[in-house]
């Protein structure tokens, strides 16, 4: 489980690589990383998967509005 200080920072950084608000990132990675510990048997990814989750939500809706 990722410790309070390791999720700020996590969301600092989502936040600043993907020039999105800190306060929705930080929304979406606590539904990724709840959606993810659902299902996990090993903990220790479960914050790296969530965002890249996160991450990759962000370049999605950026690839669809190029369109």
């Amino acid at each position: 489980m990722a410790r309070n200080d390791d999720t700020k920072t996590i969301v600092q950084e989502l936040a600043s690589s993907t020039n999105q608000p800190e306060q929705l990132v930080s929304q979406m990675y606590a539904e990724a990383l709840a959606d993810f510990r659902l299902d996990a048997k090993i903990m220790d990814y479960v914050p790296l998967l969530a965002a890249r989750r996160v991450r990759e939500s962000f370049k999605r809706a950026s690839a669809q509005s190029i369109r």
